[in-house]
């Protein structure tokens, strides 16, 4: 029986058919194995892909991209604001909740994400029908690990209400291990494995510990203000720069022609991942006047070169803050359309210079082959509900930190409880002092990866010593601690804060 893997990214979306034991990625009616995420109202139809991204110059007022970034959002979330602005088509307030504006004639619709994200799997769902010659439903979507339940919601209500029966979500990091086959074989111990994604509007990096086929995330990070339309855009601003230099005209206010431009430098981009230089040409630019520029690589690496540093500098970091460095890594994973270029990539090995780097799959189709690895493994498996998603652990969001303070007075903050520690968790921290104290204070604090430590719990009582503490934290119930205190005073135990980190 077949199944098949979808991969709903911001600026495109994949589909994968698992049959016959093989996972394939197969190509939309345009030829193309990734398909724009990107849906245009014309009339009374609603076109999906190529089509809708190619008629966005004319019709942007009523073209949808990067739907993802606000699906089960609220309209005054953060990000939906930041799209707001981003986009050309409108998005305005409904009950608090974020909608697009679209001009049909001479009236309006108002279209919710969720309603936009359907026409777009519904396209993976004809693409894969296509394919196999016969229809299919049982599907396995991928989601972002930083997801809430609101957008996985909203994710799977989309996808269901274009045909699919939803048969798990899994988490796109899982999904690019189960795509090379990394922590099926039980036997081979514990490892780590570094993910490292970059799609067209974000950069994650996520590091997973890997032991008897479960796989524990132990740091992630998301950067939105990054992606691979960073390098499309420093592209496009060359392309201006020389296209005033030779025709004397300035072309960056004016909308239409950036958006010929930022089409033409996309293609150059994805040309430079396998040549030494590039062609854009741009029909009729400005004032009828085509535009033709060549790009080399060289020069192409040179403008985007504190593209490449910013993206790179996130990894470092990430390990250290789970006690990790780049020799202790065994894999990187490289996925999303963006991890193909060249210089990247190098930057990377050199990196982990004794790491084996898996790209030999193409990056924006690993994810999708996961997901259908997936699904064929739970196809026609009984007792599987509908609403099953992937296996999770709850895990500490933050670091669990007590305050003490040395010799010579100052803080010193202790990790007791890193972040990633499964719940529930008890941890044992000692604490000494002189025979004189007649009162103990003990302060618990939360970090989230590198802010300031903020105050979680406090507790305080008269005591001759304290020999030790104990803390526990539980999703049911976020955080108690224990004073095991010298003379007999019997048991001391304070409820914490409860904290939204669990």
């Amino acid at each position: 029986m077949a199944a098949i893997g979808v991969h709903f990214g911001c600026t495109s979306a994949c589909v994968a058919i698992f049959k016959d034991g093989r996972a394939d990625v197969v190509a939309n009616d345009a030829g193309d194995r990734v398909t724009p995420a990107v849906v245009a109202y014309r009339d009374n139809e609603q076109v999906v892909g190529v089509a809708a991204k190619q008629g966005r110059v004319r019709n942007a007022a009523n073209t949808i991209v990067k739907v993802k970034q606000v699906l089960g959002r609220r309209f005054d979330d953060p990000q939906t604001q930041t799209h707001k602005i981003q986009t050309k088509c409108q998005v305005i307030n409904r009950e608090e909740k974020p909608y697009y504006e679209i001009k049909i004639g001479e009236g309006r619709e108002y279209v919710a994400p969720q309603d936009a994200a359907k026409f777009i799997f519904h396209k993976m769902k004809e693409t894969a029908q296509s394919a196999l010659g016969s229809d299919i439903t049982e599907a396995v979507i991928t989601v972002p690990f930083e997801f809430n339940h609101a957008q996985k919601r909203a994710l799977r209500d989309a996808a269901e209400t274009a045909g699919f029966h939803v048969l798990r979500l899994i988490h796109e990091p899982s999904a690019a291990l189960l795509a090379y086959n990394i922590g099926q074989d039980y036997s081979s111990g514990r490892s780590h494995v570094l993910v490292y994604k970059l799609g067209g509007t974000s950069l994650t990096v996520t590091v997973l510990q890997v032991n008897g086929g479960i796989f524990r995330v132990l740091n992630t990070h998301t950067d939105n203000s990054i992606g691979g339309e960073s390098f499309t855009e420093a592209l496009a601003q060359h392309l201006v720069t020389e296209f005033k230099r030779t025709f004397k005209h300035d072309v960056s206010g004016n909308a239409r022609a950036m958006l010929k431009l930022m089409n033409g430098a996309e293609m150059a981009k994805h040309s430079l991942s396998s040549l030494g230089s590039a062609n854009c040409f741009v029909d009729s630019l400005h004032n009828g006047i085509d535009f033709e520029c060549t790009v080399s690589r060289a020069r192409f690496e040179l403008l985007c070169s504190s593209i490449f540093s910013k993206l790179i500098q996130p990894i470092r970091p990430l390990l250290m803050d789970v006690g990790l460095s780049p020799s202790d890594v065994n894999k990187v994973v490289l996925c999303g359309g963006s991890a193909r270029i060249p210089r990247l990539q190098l930057m990377i090995r050199e990196m982990f210079p004794d790491v084996d780097l898996l790209s030999s799959a193409p990056p924006d189709e690993v994810i999708a082959v996961g997901a259908a690895l997936e699904a064929g493994l739970l196809v026609g498996r009984d007792g599987l509900t509908s609403k099953e998603e992937t296996v999770t652990m709850d895990v500490t969001a933050t670091d669990i930190l007590v305050k003490e303070v040395d010799e010579s007075g100052g803080e010193v903050f202790t990790v007791v409880l890193p972040s990633g520690t499964p719940l529930p968790a008890r941890r044992h921290h000692m604490l000494s002092g002189d025979g004189n104290l007649s009162s103990l204070c003990v302060e618990i604090y939360q970090r989230f990866f590198t802010e300031q430590p903020k105050k979680l719990a406090k507790v305080q009582k008269n005591v001759s010593v304290c020999v030790s503490i104990l803390i526990h934290i539980s999703p049911t119930c976020p955080l108690w601690v224990v004073l095991y205190l010298l003379q007999p005073q019997g048991l001391y135990q304070s409820p914490g804060s409860p904290s939204n980190g669990y």
